[in-house]
């Protein structure tokens, strides 16, 4: 049985050595219909490992994560599981009362296969109190000392 020159790209390495290879390719002034086949090869796997590990900058951390339950058929009580913290926790991330702490971005990270930086982003959080505007008032006090027996 023949063996595969190229596979599905699965590390940073091996997508730098494909990257090389391609860049060596698409130098050479061949019009072979082979070469022109791991061109279009190589180009194909090392895009399919960008789209998997790019970071989307589109959307905010929440937004991604909504994205990625979605996509893995994922919900709210299978993150308190993946992330082992409370489902008011998870409520409260999702609802944006809450932010990512360190911990939960490495876990999630690591469980979509993606680079930290895409949960390790800005974004807004809801106040939990509106915010309305009181008038303020100045109130005079005074220092009462009270003397110790």
């Amino acid at each position: 049985m023949k063996t595969l020159k190229y596979k599905i790209i699965k590390s940073k390495l091996q997508y730098k050595d494909y990257c090389k290879t391609l860049e060596e390719l698409v130098f050479t002034d061949s019009k072979n219909r082979e070469i022109k086949d791991e061109i279009e090869l190589l180009t194909f796997l090392i895009e399919k490992y960008d789209e998997a590990h790019s970071i989307p900058t589109d959307m905010n951390p929440i937004e991604l994560l909504l994205s990625l339950m979605h996509d893995h058929d994922l919900k709210a009580k299978d993150l308190v599981q993946i992330l082992g913290v409370s489902k008011g926790m998870v409520s409260d991330i999702l609802h944006y009362k809450k932010g990512l702490s360190k911990d939960i971005i490495r876990t999630l990270a690591d469980y979509f296969k993606m680079a930290q930086e895409a949960f390790n982003r800005p974004y807004s959080l809801k106040s939990e109190y509106k915010s309305v505007q009181l008038p303020v008032r100045v109130i005079k006090t005074t220092k009462v000392r009270i003397a110790a027996r």
